[in-house]
């Protein structure tokens, strides 16, 4: 089934600047020219509650760092969801994603991106500070971080988040079959691109993209991105299904590597 309606994102940040850039150059840009993505940005503190404009405050028990007040968000949150789910166009609760962006969250990756893909709303809170009040976990529906480090908000992850998510989307790229034969879009990493000119620096291009027969260059990119697999997520290899064919060019990648280290078989 085709993608008919168009994917929104709501942004609640108190940083609301710093997607200027990301979100208006590139395919983000083009995609939100055709209509197929909208992106809005909501700062935090047109929801706040006192006179300071106050989002955040000193930690119940004591500590270092400061945590974001649950109010702003809670009001930012309704009010978006009122304005998606009101009106002629609604959009069903259950098609919107409430996503904390959060070092605790599970770990983003393509297979994430394609579920998220399939909402009609996705709806970013950035965190900052030393976190947000706990209480606001009882609004969400996914947390989500995008690698194993701390960074100062979540205004970085949630362009990461977006801009994986847009590029998955028909009609936010040019070609999608180029999209769906990215490295973790298959089962395996992709093989290595070669394009003009033929000769580098004196590297050249292997003789076998340059043969013209399609069959020998497909079991060349067949065994490219194996050994790529291999060499850099070993790990993707143990989880995924692989065919008689790949267990053939496994073995010999793994006997290879074993004369290269000189290691016993």
């Amino acid at each position: 089934m085709g993608y008919k309606k168009k994917l929104i994102f709501d942004v609640l940040t108190i940083f609301p600047c710093m997607f200027s850039g990301p979100l208006t150059e590139s395919i983000i840009k083009r995609a939100q020219e055709k209509k197929v993505i909208q992106i809005n940005l909501h700062n935090l503190r047109d929801y706040t509650q006192d006179k300071h404009r106050l989002t955040d405050d000193y930690a119940y028990g004591g500590g270092a760092g400061m945590i974001m007040k649950p109010e702003p968000i809670f009001g930012g949150v309704k009010k978006i969801l009122d304005e998606r789910t009101k009106g002629k166009k609604n959009i069903k609760l259950s098609d919107i994603r409430i996503i904390l962006m959060s070092p605790q969250g599970k770990q983003f990756n393509q297979k994430m991106a394609e579920g998220l893909k399939s909402a009609r709303c996705l709806i970013f809170i950035c965190g900052h500070y030393k976190g947000v009040d706990a209480r606001v976990k009882t609004l969400i529906t996914d947390e989500i971080s995008i690698g194993e480090y701390v960074l100062t908000g979540g205004e970085l992850p949630a362009m990461v988040v977006i801009d994986a998510v847009t590029r998955l989307i028909p009609k936010a790229v040019n070609r999608l079959e180029s999209v769906r034969k990215d490295s973790y879009s298959g089962r395996l990493l992709d093989y290595p691109h070669y394009t003009r000119p033929e000769v580098f620096k004196n590297l050249k291009v292997p003789e076998v993209l340059l043969s013209g027969n399609h069959s020998r260059i497909k079991k060349w990119r067949k065994i490219e991105a194996v050994k790529n697999t291999f060499y850099n997520k070993p790990e993707l290899l143990e989880k995924i299904r692989k065919s008689k064919e790949e267990k053939e060019i496994l073995a010999g990648i793994k006997l290879a590597y074993k004369k290269e280290k000189k290691v016993e078989p």
